[in-house]
């Protein structure tokens, strides 16, 4: 036994060399491997502090051959190049000053523009803001032009083979949805105007939720709406704004939807999204948009007659000539002068219903008694006549010969959705309420 380990220990002690000469080796071998890698240390090391001083800088120049281009970069042809300049007018434009600033150097189109009659409208008509735009050549002289004479109508000046021509038409438009919303503050025009939403979009929206909402005195502050409209553009200018294609309205929590509804004959009417009208056999106002100065009461003290007496009717304060809406069709059962109702008309519909107008300023030319009257026909203006302290017009309705508060009464609704048009109008309805509800949410989102 003790022989057998002192041959172990032999064996082991043999190979001890050669185990420490592979270790030598293999540290050798690392320390040739790292000293490039020690030279990259040192160089990054030094390098902030190196002293460029002793460096010699030489310049060298070579010659390098470009090679030939096969096609010019510059047209030889510049008069064949021709160029849209789109531009609007400003305050101080003079017609020399516009030309020039559209590059319209060419003495013949300056001269047609100032003395042909159709031409010549463009210097009589500069209105601040208005759309132009002109193609010239490289030598400025004039192609074509285009002007926006008024929303309608657009002037087209054009070089011919036989000179200028000068024609006005109506411009090619395009129609895009506009989609806005807004937050109640104080007024709806108030929000509207801060949400950059035209006033005639306003009206219409009063006027389609006439019959649910009263906007003289139901709205509320944090009251808020989202719209979709019609907008038409020329050339990428908004010209005019069209019908509201479909709204939602939330006035003092509770949430009131429109939509608009084309039918193939071209009467437009407005729905819920479910195809219930929300048109009533009679509007709640005879006027767009107004404001109550005084409500209907038994007892009220006259401010002309200076004594209590019944007010039996309603007093709209509104500008003089404000147009008056017939709220339902009718006839017309009389129109002139009465009494301390001064300019009045009176309205017989149908189911026993009856209305008064009274201090018109003037009539609509040619209505007579017997005439037949649409809902929304204009049968009269806001004025002050008779017995009237200022401007308003005196509303009344009378059901059976029994005055009722026109704001109060009950208004019987319109008929629904013909069944021939419900699947398109579901299909079409469908379409903007969902738009509405993208809109309204992210409205919502933004508040919180």
């Amino acid at each position: 036994m003790q022989q057998t380990e002192q041959s172990n220990k032999t064996i082991i002690l043999a190979q001890n060399p050669a185990l420490k000469e592979r270790k030598l080796r293999l540290r050798w071998l690392l320390a040739i491997s790292s000293l490039p890698l020690f030279g990259i240390i040192t160089a990054f090391g030094i390098a902030p502090q190196t002293s460029t001083q002793d460096i010699a800088i030489s310049t060298i120049v070579e010659e390098i051959e470009l090679p030939e281009l096969s096609t010019p970069l510059v047209s030889e042809n510049l008069e064949n190049q021709n160029y849209w300049q789109a531009d609007q007018v400003r305050r101080d434009d003079t017609l020399a000053s516009l030309m020039s600033r559209l590059n319209v150097q060419n003495a013949e189109a300056l001269d047609f523009l100032r003395r042909n009659p159709e031409a010549s409208a463009l210097a009589s008509q500069l209105r601040p803001g208005r759309a132009i735009q002109a193609q010239v050549n490289a030598n400025g002289e004039l192609l074509k032009l285009q002007y926006q004479l008024s929303p309608s109508a657009t002037l087209t000046i054009e070089r011919t083979d036989s000179g200028y021509q000068a024609k006005t038409g109506e411009p090619v438009l395009e129609t895009h949805s506009v989609l806005k919303t807004a937050e109640i503050r104080s007024s709806l025009f108030a929000a509207t105007d801060a949400a950059d939403i035209p006033d005639s979009i306003a009206i219409q929206m009063a006027e389609i939720f006439s019959s649910d909402i009263d906007f003289h005195s139901d709205l509320r502050k944090g009251d808020r709406f989202v719209v979709i409209y019609e907008a038409r553009y020329d050339n990428g200018n908004l010209v005019n704004t069209g019908q509201v294609l479909a709204a939602e309205f939330t006035n003092q929590g509770k949430t009131y939807k429109a939509v608009m509804y084309r039918s193939p004959e071209g009467k437009v009417a407005y729905y819920t999204p479910e195809g219930k009208s929300l048109h009533k056999s009679f509007l709640r106002s005879p006027l767009e948009f107004t404001r109550i100065s005084s409500g209907f009461t038994m007892g009220r003290f006259h401010p002309v007659l200076q004594k209590m007496r019944a007010h039996k009717g309603v007093d709209l304060a509104a500008p003089t000539g404000t147009r008056i809406k017939a709220p339902a069709d009718g006839v017309v059962s009389f129109v002139g002068v009465k009494g301390g109702y001064g300019n009045v008309i009176y309205l017989q519909h149908a189911s026993g219903v009856s209305t008064v107008y009274g201090h018109l300023s003037r009539f609509t030319p040619g209505l007579r008694s017997g005439m037949k009257v649409s809902q929304g026909d204009i049968i009269g203006f806001v004025g002050m006549t008779g017995m009237a302290t200022g401007p308003h017009l005196h509303y009344e309705f009378l059901l059976n010969g029994v005055h009722r508060d026109p704001l109060k009464v009950a208004l019987p609704a319109a008929l629904p959705i013909a069944p021939q048009y419900k699947a398109d109008f579901l299909a079409h309805s469908s379409n903007l309420s969902a738009q509405l509800r993208l809109l309204s949410a992210s409205a919502v989102a933004s508040l919180d």
